[in-house]
C-alpha cells in the first residue's frame, strides 16, 4: 500500500467538516483529491467505479436521495458526472441539524445551469493543489509563511534548504503529482505530467462541457502560454504564437481557455491595483502561470537536463513553482496571490494579501546575484506605500513583511529588514 503524505488540505477539510454540512475539494485531475477525502469519510460513492459507476449514475438520475444514504460523512467522488446530486446534497444538509455530511470531488468546474442553487453557506468549496515542496518532503519546513506574519521579529537567520539547483529544477520538471512521487526511478517520476497533458489535450477538454476541441490545437496553446509563463504576456501575443502553427478566431481561442481554466490547468495571477500610483500605470492584466510549474516544462518537451543549460526559462519556472506553493501555504487563511507591476518598472513579483487585510511583497530570484536587485525593488514599493499613507491617498497598513524567495540554501535577514528565504526551507 502506498504511504499517505500529510496534505494542507486535511485540516482545512477537518475543520469545514466540524461546521459545514458538505465540503466541495475541487482541483486538477490527479491532485490528489480522493485520497485525501478517502481519509475522513465514512462511507463511498464513486461515479466512475467500473462496476458500481453506472448503477450510481442511474440512481443519482432517478432517485438521487437514496443514492446518498449511507453512514457519514459521504465520499461522492467526481460529483459533476452527475449534477443533479448537488440539489440533494443541498436539500438533505437543509433537512439535517448535523455537519460535515458530505465530501464531494470533482476534477472540473460545473456550468452554474446545470445546478439550481449555489449552495452558499451549506457546500464549503476547498481548491486543491499538486503537493507544494513541503509536502512532498523536500523542503524542510522550518519557516512557516503564517509566522512570518505573525511574528515581526522571527528569527530566520542561518536555517538552510537540502535543495540545490538541480534539485529544484527535477522538482519542477517532475511536478507535485501524487503519483509521481511515489514512482521509484525518476525516468517514471517525470513521465506522469506528460501522461497527465495526453489525457487533458485528448479527452477532458472536450468533455469538460460536451464541446469538440482539437487536441493539437490545445497542445498549442498549452506550449504557448509556457513560453510565455510568469509573464504578462497579451492575449494578442498569445494567438499570434499560436496562429504560427494553427489558424484560431478570437472565440474559439477564449474558449479553449476557458476549458482549460475549467480543468485547474492554467492558473492566472491577477493584479494588485491599491491607488499609489495614477490609476493608469498600473498594469492590470493577469500573470500567466500553470497550476503546476511541470506542465510547462512538458509542454515545452524540457528536461533536467536542458534546463541546467537554461538558467533564464528556469527562472520563469522557478517562479510558476514558487506561486504554487505560496497558494498552498497560504490556503488555510484564504490568502491571495497577487502581484504588482507599473508603468515605472516598479514591481513585486508577489503580494499575498490576507483575508484579514494583511499582506507580504515578495519577488523570486533564482541566484544570489539577483537579491539585491529584488531587495531594492521591494524597499521602493514599500516606501511609495508609506508616501501614499502618510498623503492620505490609501488607507493601507504597512506590509507584514518583505522577503525575497530564492533558489539558494541559506536564510537570512538582511539589514534592511528584507528577508531572504530559499523555497526549500518555507512551509
Amino acid at each position: 500500500m502506498k504511504k499517505y503524505l500529510p496534505r494542507y488540505t486535511d485540516q482545512e477539510l477537518k475543520e469545514s467538516l466540524e461546521y459545514m454540512g458538505a465540503v466541495l475539494i475541487t482541483g486538477p485531475k490527479w491532485c490528489g483529491k480522493t485520497t485525501t477525502a478517502k481519509q475522513q469519510c465514512k462511507s463511498l460513492r464513486e461515479l466512475q467505479h467500473p462496476v458500481h459507476g453506472k448503477s450510481y449514475l442511474k440512481l443519482a438520475d432517478t432517485n438521487p436521495i437514496e443514492l446518498l444514504k449511507g453512514e457519514k460523512p459521504m465520499l461522492i467522488d467526481e460529483w459533476q458526472m452527475a449534477p443533479e446530486l448537488w440539489g440533494a446534497v443541498r436539500y438533505l444538509v437543509d433537512e439535517s441539524d448535523e455537519d460535515g455530511l458530505y465530501i464531494l470531488t470533482g476534477s472540473t468546474t460545473v456550468d452554474g445551469n446545470k445546478i439550481v442553487h449555489n449552495g452558499a453557506g451549506r457546500i464549503k468549496r476547498i481548491v486543491m493543489r499538486p503537493m507544494s515542496l513541503y509536502e512532498s518532503g523536500e523542503s524542510t519546513g522550518e519557516i512557516s509563511l503564517m509566522d512570518l506574519f505573525n511574528k515581526e521579529d522571527l528569527n530566520i537567520d542561518g536555517i538552510t534548504s537540502n535543495l540545490t539547483i538541480p534539485d529544484l529544477i527535477f522538482a519542477a520538471c517532475r511536478g507535485g503529482w501524487p503519483e509521481s512521487i511515489n514512482k521509484k526511478t525518476k525516468k517514471q517520476q517525470l513521465a506522469i505530467v506528460s501522461n497527465y497533458i495526453d489525457i487533458i489535450c485528448n479527452s477532458d477538454v472536450s468533455e469538460v462541457d460536451g464541446v469538440k476541441r482539437s487536441p493539437q490545437r490545445v497542445k498549442a496553446i498549452l506550449k504557448s502560454y509556457a513560453r510565455n509563463i510568469s509573464t504578462l504576456a497579451t492575449k494578442k501575443t498569445l494567438m499570434k504564437d499560436v496562429r504560427t502553427e494553427y489558424d484560431i478566431s478570437p472565440p474559439t481561442y477564449n474558449s479553449y481557455i476557458n476549458a482549460l481554466e475549467k480543468l485547474y490547468v492554467i492558473q492566472d495571477i491577477p493584479a494588485w491595483s491599491p491607488n499609489i500610483r495614477s490609476a493608469n500605470t498600473i498594469r492590470k492584466s493577469h500573470k500567466k502561470e500553470f497550476i503546476d510549474p511541470s506542465i510547462a516544462v512538458a509542454s515545452l518537451k524540457l528536461t533536467p537536463e536542458k534546463l541546467l543549460k537554461d538558467f533564464e526559462t528556469f527562472g520563469f519556472i522557478f517562479e510558476n513553482l514558487c506561486i504554487r506553493d505560496l497558494l498552498v501555504y497560504s490556503s488555510s487563511v484564504n490568502g491571495e496571490v497577487l502581484y504588482y507591476n507599473d508603468d515605472s518598472g516598479l514591481e513585486a513579483d508577489c503580494v499575498i494579501y490576507l483575508s484579514d487585510g494583511r499582506y507580504a511583497l515578495i519577488e523570486f530570484k533564482l541566484g544570489s546575484r539577483e537579491i539585491e536587485k529584488g531587495a531594492e525593488n521591494l524597499l521602493k514599493l514599500k516606501e511609495l506605500i508609506k508616501e501614499s499613507v502618510e498623503n492620505k491617498k490609501i488607507d493601507l497598513e504597512e506590509p507584514s513583511f518583505l522577503a525575497v524567495i530564492t533558489g539558494g540554501e541559506i536564510a537570512y535577514t538582511r539589514a534592511d529588514g528584507v528577508k531572504i528565504i530559499p523555497i526549500g526551507c518555507l512551509k
